[in-house]
């Protein structure tokens, strides 16, 4: 017998009692754990009504991996088995998510670069699946340090990208994907990402609901694009070979596709919006002439050079970024009114974020953009090191 079929309609195959997000994330009464990230992701998924997991073992999320694994022995996950490798794992991904089945997985660094191909695959053949992204180094000298120098190889792919500060919002914003990714106006892949060893090896408090609840189960049949299943044939979208018949419809056939899966992850924003509470979240001083842009660990660095500031005066104020993409341009926008700099503290030495900011905002506004500081390899962000670039820009500006 099947998971599915061992439900009711007000029970999952667990016995946990089916309710909506909203009452899953802002209604049912919490308490407090003190957890991992790995650890609060074993518990976010806990209460997904998953049906498969596929893991391969890449330091940091391993543990995660394991964890999601004991899920499935304790009867809470459908299916779960281990990938031959990391290509492998996020094309077997594709496989379980194209016949019905809400999927999530988890990969780190060179795992990431070495699935590639697969997250394209994934967004241009619509399916609702959650990547878990713990980002560490991907480069020589190899090591296994956070760096989310691989976040940047994943922006073009078409996939929703969300980016977790702390524990907290790693268990709400999994959560929140699989539904905000279900919808059937968005239906694209999402990926959750933290920084690695930050999150997910950091144990912090953590409101959690009862685990006898649980998300309503994924309904494929109101997918924009059909299940594979015995009632369909194979082939998802590509029933008709269009591509052996002629050029143009070809080329039309892609070029218009892969505008929709983009407008497609625009239309996830009022659905992120509601379950996240906003694109991005300001805290600090709202008149401050001074700004941090940031995400993920990057932005409580920024929320310490913020106290610093505000002993010595100085207001500031910090801008983090819920999601990647869809990019919260407009929200930006509105958080740098009455900004003149604005830094962009980053986990990698390329500068992704500063790049997106900046061509985001190319034109639309008079904010100057600094780039930095930037640390890279998995070295540590001193709310010193913000201080410097502030006081060296503010220093520079008086000599002026």
């Amino acid at each position: 017998m099947s998971k599915r079929s061992d439900m009711t309609e007000t029970k999952n195959w667990s016995g946990q009692t089916l309710v909506t997000a909203d009452h899953m994330l802002f209604e049912a009464p919490r308490t407090k754990h003190f957890m991992t990230g790995s650890e609060v992701l074993k518990e976010a998924v806990k209460r997904c009504t998953v049906d498969a997991s596929v893991s391969y073992p890449i330091t940091p999320q391993s543990e995660a991996a394991h964890l999601i694994g004991e899920l499935w022995a304790e009867g809470y996950v459908g299916v779960y088995f281990r990938g031959e490798n990391e290509f492998g794992v996020m094309s077997e991904v594709a496989g379980c998510a194209m016949a019905g089945a809400r999927t999530i997985t988890t990969t780190s660094g060179p795992g990431t670069l070495r699935a590639m191909e697969n997250f394209a695959q994934w967004s241009g053949t619509r399916i609702p699946c959650q990547l878990i992204l713990m980002a560490r180094g991907i480069n020589s000298p190899l090591t296994i340090q956070p760096d989310n120098l691989e976040v940047s190889y994943m922006l073009e792919t078409g996939c929703q990208i969300w980016y977790a500060e702390n524990v907290q919002e790693l268990f709400d914003m999994s959560i929140a994907a699989f539904v905000v990714a279900e919808k059937p106006d968005v239906h694209v892949p999402i990926i959750t990402v933290v920084d690695g060893f930050f999150v997910s090896h950091t144990r912090e408090s953590v409101m959690l609901p009862e685990d006898d609840i649980a998300l309503f189960p994924y309904d494929p049949y109101k997918a924009p694009l059909p299940p594979i299943d015995s009632e369909t044939p194979p082939g998802r979208f590509l029933r008709d070979p269009f591509v052996m018949k002629s050029n143009y419809i070809s080329y039309a056939a892609h070029a218009s596709w892969q505008w929709e899966i983009r407008s497609a992850v625009e239309r996830s924003v009022p659905y992120a919006k509601h379950y996240l509470k906003g694109l991005v979240h300001v805290t600090g001083d709202a008149d401050a002439e001074i700004a941090f842009i940031a995400c993920g660990t990057a932005s409580y660095q920024a929320k310490e050079a913020n106290r610093e500031l505000s002993k010595l005066g100085i207001k500031s104020k910090v801008i983090k970024l819920r999601t990647i993409r869809p990019f919260p341009e407009a929200e930006l926008l509105e958080a740098l009114k009455g900004v003149k700099t604005a830094f962009v503290p980053e986990f990698n030495v390329v500068g992704w974020l500063e790049k997106d900011v900046k061509r985001a905002l190319y034109g639309k506004c008079d904010t100057e953009i600094v780039g930095g500081p930037r640390v890279a390899g998995g070295m540590s962000m001193p709310a010193e090191a913000i201080l410097r670039e502030v006081m060296e820009k503010l220093n520079s500006g008086k000599g002026a």
